[in-house]
């Protein structure tokens, strides 16, 4: 499955003018990275893949629509995937942009 270019053009949105930002094809979508740090992606297997500190993680998974990324049948603390439904809207979609832009903004950028 191809990414969804929509999602991925309301996230360029949301991101314009970040200081620091690439655009970068992984894990078979098109991820948005601030200083190297990865903070977004608009997946290749739907939905929205989220970075946010794994510490954070089980917390979100229980509070909101969120659930682990899976890499290889193992769950990866620090990287959330939400489906696309619950990104439908521009409210819904910014407040998980933020939230991982911040958290790639507080990792040291990658040269």
């Amino acid at each position: 499955m191809a990414y969804d270019e929509e999602l991925a053009s309301r996230i360029r949105e949301l991101v314009a003018g970040e200081a620091e930002l690439t655009e970068k094809k992984m894990f078979g979508g098109l991820a948005f990275l601030v200083g190297g740090n990865m903070a977004v992606a608009a997946s290749g297997r739907g939905g929205l893949l989220v970075r946010v500190d794994p510490e954070e993680s089980d917390k979100l998974v229980r509070t909101t629509p969120a659930h682990l990324m899976e890499m290889r049948g193992r769950e990866m603390k620090g990287w959330l995937r939400v489906d696309g439904s619950e990104v439908r809207t521009k409210r819904q979609l910014s407040a998980w942009v933020r939230r991982g832009v911040g958290f790639a903004r507080s990792l040291p950028a990658k040269s």
